[in-house]
């Protein structure tokens, strides 16, 4: 396993060891003792599987308070990742990291808790895999607008296919009274 750093400090991409041969490959998506050893040590306790087609986009999502660090796969297909620094007081508070999650270069991001996450899935398909570690809290949920000026993701596309909660989606800096202070996470 290969552990990359990102332009913001905890944002892991992670290059997971696969073997293979005619028949087809093994990799484990993840092993307790070697994800601890490359800095992740929380426990996983929800998986989530989501299948969209292509142009749509998911996101940003985040949970403050009972904020949720992700581990994220593409299983199938192919979709850009973004995770956003959303933690007041953070040097790259407002900053992001797109990295391209596919099932041919079987990457997985690290998106740490107190960071904004969401994907535009640019094949047919993608079926993208998340592990959480925490429980799903709607209470607990924010969505900043995927197209936040402030922001400025380059996501290739100007009118993605969106849920409507997500179409709705504040601007970063109108519910910073609701995100998660740097280095209380």
């Amino acid at each position: 396993m290969q552990i990359i750093p990102t332009e913001i400090h905890d944002v892991l991409i992670i290059e997971p060891k696969v073997h293979g041969d005619q028949r087809g490959f093994f990799f484990e998506t993840f092993q307790a003792e070697r994800y601890a050893a490359a800095g992740l040590h929380r426990p996983f306790v929800q998986d989530n599987l989501s299948r969209s087609t292509r142009g749509v986009l998911r996101g940003l999502h985040l949970q403050n308070p009972r904020p949720q660090g992700k581990l994220v796969t593409v299983v199938r297909g192919e979709v850009l990742d973004v995770a956003v620094d959303v933690r007041l007081g953070s040097p790259t508070f407002g900053r992001h990291v797109a990295v391209s999650l596919t099932e041919d270069n079987r990457r997985q991001l690290w998106v740490p808790r107190g960071f904004a996450h969401g994907f535009l899935v640019v094949s047919e398909t993608a079926d993208f895999l998340y592990k959480c570690d925490d429980l799903y809290s709607p209470e607990s949920e924010k969505i900043i607008a995927w197209n936040d000026p402030d922001i400025g993701i380059k996501w290739g596309v100007d009118t993605p296919s969106l849920s409507v909660r997500d179409a709705k989606g504040a601007r970063l800096s109108d519910i910073t009274a609701g995100l998660p202070e740097y280095g209380t996470i």
